[in-house]
């Protein structure tokens, strides 16, 4: 392994983005999750009230469903860009509302929220890699 190579393998790009996507997508499933089946949707849209964010009543449901939703799609490599760019929104807003204001340090500053954005992103710039239902599913398409 050359540590100084800035061009990755194929595999080692496959494996990066395999791993980046099993720890994005976790962390969606259960955070988004706990907000869709513990909390619910008005129990989101009540928290995002008490935190200040405006049109929590809107917004609270919406995220409820997108972050489970976009954390299985970024396991499964399903729809991967889409799902980063979802998230990334998602943090973004989180960031732009809420974090910004409690400084850089969890639990409440941006720290962690950020860099689930940059990750976010860098799904959506580079796609889920082979290890993927989107690469099988680009595969059967081009063998048409």
């Amino acid at each position: 392994m050359n540590l100084f190579s800035t061009t990755p393998t194929q595999r080692q790009l496959a494996f990066g983005l395999l791993i980046l996507r099993i720890a994005l997508g976790a962390v969606f499933i259960i955070h988004g999750g706990q907000k869709l089946f513990q909390m619910g949707p008005g129990g989101t849209a009540g928290m995002f009230v008490q935190m200040g964010i405006p049109g929590a009543g809107v917004i609270g449901p919406i995220i409820a469903f997108l972050e489970p939703l976009a954390g299985v799609g970024v396991l499964l490599g399903l729809l991967t860009r889409l799902a980063g760019l979802a998230i990334a929104c998602d943090m973004l807003g989180a960031i732009l509302t809420f974090h910004i204001h409690h400084g850089f340090f969890v639990p409440m500053g941006i720290e962690f929220v950020m860099m689930n954005c940059a990750a976010g992103l860098a799904l959506a710039a580079l796609g889920a890699g082979p290890i993927s239902i989107d690469h099988a599913i680009a595969r059967r398409r081009a063998e048409r």
